[in-house]
């Protein structure tokens, strides 16, 4: 069996484009030559590859042949490049598509260095997929990242594994809402309203099963990593905070530390293509120079 090098691009556009008919412009060609390809693809390798949702989305099957298009598609970037002399040269390789997935809270943190050395590069676009570090690996397995930030230890198929260090949340919350949901010498936590980052979110509830809280206190759902310690500053309710993103807020008494002593200490692991590539090696070796702070 042999692709063709039509194809894999059809698949590809229509994961990042969305649609069939964005990939066809992104392309240069019609809906309906887009559409002949993923249908000549899939009755040649015998199983669906995508699921037709808008965005459209690839199946278990078309992720593997989306990595292997990826992977194709950087190879030969790289033996462009390497070829090219002179500014024309470069500019007729193009710009490399690197896309990586890393966690909301790393981005607001740590990760942003990591962008920093990106832009020195200017040879790369860079395509991130904000994702919860539990979830993030799932875009390893359906192809659609080169790497990610996670939380899970075992590789992906294909896939190496280091480990990065440790983001370490405090549950804080305003002095004003402290005292109000104050308990003894304790904290009310049944009662006291939480801030929730979404439904993937389990870091206050490892907060509150520490505490034996069995129900749900009243919720607040605030999706944005900038947004979550807004609310929790505005004294919306308490929420687990990375300790770096808190800056002077518990010495300027803004916020006050919860729990004594409680904390939530997640584990960090980058995964990557097991590819001869230097534009993976180059990432890699960002991401492991950025990572550097949460060692301290």
């Amino acid at each position: 069996m042999q692709v063709r090098p039509e194809q894999l691009a059809a698949l590809v556009a229509i994961v990042d484009e969305g649609t069939f008919e964005a990939a066809a412009r992104r392309l240069s060609v019609t809906p309906s030559a887009i559409s002949q390809r993923i249908r000549a693809l899939e009755a040649q390798v015998g199983q669906v590859l995508l699921v037709r949702t808008t965005p459209s989305r690839t199946t278990d099957a078309g992720g593997v042949l989306l990595r292997l298009a990826r992977q194709q598609q950087m190879l030969e970037h790289e033996a462009l490049t390497e070829l090219s002399t002179g500014e024309a040269g470069e500019a007729g390789a193009g710009t490399m598509d690197l896309a990586v997935a890393v966690n909301a809270d790393s981005l607001a943190t740590w990760f942003a260095q990591v962008l920093n050395t990106c832009a020195s590069w200017g040879d790369v676009t860079v395509r991130l997929h904000v994702e919860d570090e539990g979830h993030s690996a799932t875009l390893l397995r359906t192809g659609e990242v080169l790497g990610a930030v996670t939380s899970d230890p075992v590789a992906v198929q294909g896939c190496s594994v280091e480990r990065l260090g440790t983001m370490r949340y405090l549950p804080v919350a305003t002095p004003d809402l402290a005292r109000r949901w104050a308990k003894g010498r304790g904290t009310d936590w049944a009662r006291m309203p939480v801030v929730r980052f979404n439904t993937k979110d389990d870091l206050q509830h490892q907060v509150l099963a520490a505490h034996e809280v069995t129900g749900t206190p009243p919720t607040h759902v605030v999706p944005s990593s900038h947004g979550f310690l807004a609310a929790v500053r505005a004294g919306l309710g308490w929420g687990a905070v990375p300790a770096a993103q808190l800056g002077d807020d518990l010495e300027a008494g803004r916020l006050t530390r919860l729990g004594g002593g409680d904390r939530v200490d997640v584990p960090l692991y980058w995964q990557c293509w097991r590819l001869r590539s230097r534009s993976v090696e180059r990432i890699t070796e960002a991401v492991r120079a950025a990572a550097a702070s949460l060692h301290r």
